[in-house]
């Protein structure tokens, strides 16, 4: 996480103080670096410079409109999965023609306002859902411009959650039914059958998935081609992975070196969908330690944000790197703690027996590599308003959302 450094002693976001501006906006904070975000977007835009190419940034990573619109102003396109993100990225000012609609469960009502909107293609999941799109399609007097998500069946080696590519997921159509679900296709005349799509998952650290996967993917476009069915697009999903701990993903250059001697043997225009690889380290959320616990078996470092601000600990047994704010002096002893939340549910924690530098009441502490499914995933329980967020960009910064009210979170209940 190069933008976020210490300066004398100070963690900083870019050149912004965290502790100056926690001072500001209170705590817990979402704080984003614009730098990181345009370097990791430039990063892949360059790998694939040599064949035509659209960067969609995964919008269910951040779905912030000032995250959004910074990288919509850079060029980028966005992948949606629901009328929100439609509505967010539209906001933001992505372009139609730069928005795919991916997602196993769009309704008629979301297939409308895509069609309506005139996005650029939608990845279609199912044989049902490729009916429905049809029929709507139709009832508009439009034709919808779909790829399907063929599952490959490769194994991603990676979280089981996060797992989208074998066969026993819920996501695309089985690798064995894609050329019948692409002849079918082709027969109605309410869609266009522009490209083909897959995602095997998120936070992959190995090249050797995505190069599996888009063989069979390009063996796909092949036999195709010679059924006369054209196609010009291949999406080739996103799932790159981040540095969390000990991660050591591809670089975006290594990622493209393993995927392009194949797509540009196809000719086609290449579609990729990152997400977290952009905005997981452009983000931490700052927070503030309230008490210290001690029971005889455990020591309990108590800080204002807790499983409602950042779930992954829980749901996904993540870790996440935790700073103080004020770098630690050399010679402080360290002691292991659980970093926990004021949620009541003993799975409100952010770290368990975790190794760091003492920490006291009032003191600072930085969650690191929080930028993706972070706030995206926040909730309000235990009625918890959810935290400010915060733009840097160099010296300056912009709340993007500001904290929630007690008002915010009833509006829209009735007492009776």
């Amino acid at each position: 996480m190069d933008h976020f450094t210490y300066r004398n002693f100070d963690l900083c976001c870019e050149q912004v103080s965290l502790r100056t501006l926690a001072a500001d906006v209170g705590t817990p904070a979402y704080v984003y670096s614009k730098a990181a975000l345009l370097e990791n977007y430039r990063a892949y835009d360059a790998a694939f410079a040599e064949v035509p190419h659209l960067v969609c940034y995964s919008v269910k990573a951040n779905a912030n409109l000032g995250v959004l619109a910074t990288l919509a102003r850079a060029g980028a396109g966005a992948d949606i999965v629901s009328g929100g993100e439609l509505f967010r990225a539209l906001r933001a000012g992505f372009p139609p023609s730069t928005i795919i609609f991916s997602g196993v469960g769009k309704t008629r009502d979301e297939l409308r306002e895509a069609l309506k909107a005139e996005i650029l293609m939608f990845n279609v999941e199912s044989l049902s859902e490729l009916r429905t799109l049809d029929e709507v399609a139709r009832e508009m007097g439009v034709r919808a411009p779909v790829a399907l998500r063929v599952n490959p069946d490769v194994d991603p080696q990676t979280h089981p959650y996060i797992a989208t590519g074998l066969k026993t997921s819920k996501f695309g159509i089985p690798f064995a039914q894609a050329l019948e679900a692409y002849a079918d296709a082709a027969s109605l005349k309410g869609v266009e059958v522009v490209g083909a799509d897959i995602h095997i998952g998120s936070q992959l650290t190995k090249a050797s998935p995505f190069a599996d996967a888009v063989a069979r993917i390009a063996a796909l476009v092949k036999t195709l081609r010679e059924r006369s069915i054209e196609i010009r697009t291949v999406d080739v999903g996103g799932g790159l992975g981040i540095r969390y701990r000990a991660e050591a993903p591809p670089t975006h250059r290594e990622y493209a070196t393993v995927l392009l001697p194949a797509l540009r043997e196809l000719g086609v225009r290449v579609l990729l969908e990152p997400g977290r690889s952009i905005v997981g380290n452009a983000g931490v959320l700052l927070t503030r330690v309230l008490y210290r616990k001690q029971t005889g078996e455990k020591t309990f470092v108590v800080v204002d944000a807790a499983m409602n601000d950042l779930i992954r600990p829980v749901l996904y047994d993540a870790y996440h790197e935790i700073r103080p704010v004020t770098e630690a002096r050399p010679g402080v002893p360290g002691e292991t703690v659980d970093v926990v939340g004021p949620i009541c549910e003993s799975g409100d924690f952010l770290a368990k027996g975790r190794e760091l530098a003492r920490t006291d009441e009032g003191d600072l502490l930085a969650v690191m590599s929080a930028g993706a499914y972070g706030f995206a995933m926040a909730s309000n329980y235990n009625t918890r308003p959810r935290a400010v967020e915060v733009l840097v960009d160099g010296n300056r910064y912009t709340i993007v959302r500001r904290r929630e009210t007690y008002e915010d979170l009833v509006a829209g209940e009735s007492a009776l």
